[in-house]
């Protein structure tokens, strides 16, 4: 039997009411008209983003999704991104969002609390995991030998072979430094990185700083400003931030990967009906799988694919969860 996750980073059922969303589509219906169980469809649905980089990139990329779906469904659809990943969970729960692109602990949780369905999962370039990284300015201290470059980016330790795990026997000199990290919520910014360097015997309470970052983007710019010496974030993070600091992958280098990490994907909240969450499903699968619907997604999250979801699969994030006390 699962064990259900407590909300470590929720907001409460006061500020619940408010959202702390931004929308993202130019309407202001938030999915009030939501169905519950067995009634008809609603006329509006509320699709959460999980703000993985800077807010304001995802409310001006969101548009064309929701423009396409609320056209494919026949229902209007109101973007919107959460202010933190636990809260797009709590909308879903709240009945304030219907549709919800989580990462994978989220995609487990919004499962577990309250019955959503994952319906689909993403791919990258054909991959349906991903590994987290770290990522420090100052490889000598890192660096068993010598970065490689990959793309314009710089890794060492063996991490330019894109797979996780690799170079972890070099995270202990985290140790007395200062490291960039997201919310307890985040797989690739906070979990599985914090369970590798518990594994690899530090305390994650008192052997470093933690430096709190909002988003991956923002990890990536804290190591490159100098804010923070390592920083975590998903692979590759770096991609994000390149065109406003072309030499972020020269200045910001790999050192280390993770075990891979489920991919992120698609919820459904129950109160939808059987009908239209087949028909959200397709319509999804068939933008992806369009050169328009692939290029918005890719801006999006970097999804080249939406595809069939296998729930079993996130398990594994859970456990990595409860690993680290959060339950």
């Amino acid at each position: 039997m699962r064990t259900t996750l407590v909300r470590t980073a929720a907001v409460g059922a006061a500020a619940l009411l408010a959202l702390g969303l931004a929308g993202c589509s130019g309407s202001g219906d938030s999915g009030s008209g939501s169905a519950t169980s067995g009634s008809s469809d609603p006329t509006s649905l509320t699709l959460a983003l999980v703000p993985s980089q800077d807010q304001s990139g995802l409310v001006e990329t969101a548009a064309p999704l929701t423009d396409y779906l609320s056209e494919a469904l026949g229902i209007e659809v109101t973007g919107v991104v959460s202010k933190d990943y636990q809260a797009a969970v709590e909308a879903m729960g709240a009945g304030q969002a219907q549709i919800g692109f989580l990462p994978s602990l989220q995609l487990w949780q919004a499962s577990d609390m309250y019955g959503a369905k994952t319906v689909l999962q993403t791919e990258r370039n054909g991959n349906i995991t991903y590994p987290a990284q770290f990522m420090t300015n100052n490889p000598d201290k890192y660096c068993k030998d010598k970065p490689v470059e990959r793309d314009g980016m710089l890794f060492c330790n063996g991490a330019d072979a894109m797979k996780g795990p690799a170079g972890l026997d070099q995270i202990t000199k985290v140790k007395g430094a200062k490291v960039a990290v997201l919310g307890p919520g985040s797989p690739a910014g906070y979990i599985y990185p914090m369970v590798a360097l518990k594994d690899a015997g530090l305390n994650i309470d008192t052997d470093f700083e933690k430096i709190p970052v909002t988003a991956n983007d923002a990890s990536v710019l804290a190591v490159y400003n100098g804010d923070a010496e390592v920083g975590f974030s998903f692979w590759d993070a770096r991609s994000i931030v390149v065109k406003d600091t072309p030499d972020v992958g020269q200045k910001v280098v790999v050192f280390a990967l993770t075990d891979e990490i489920p991919n992120d994907g698609v919820a459904l909240s129950s109160d939808l009906s059987a009908d239209l969450q087949k028909r959200i499903t397709t319509a999804l699968e068939d933008y992806s799988n369009s050169a328009e619907g692939s290029k918005v997604l890719e801006s999006i999250y970097s999804i080249t694919k939406l595809a069939p979801a296998d729930p079993s699969s996130l398990d594994v994030v859970a456990n990595a969860a409860q690993a680290l006390g959060l339950q």
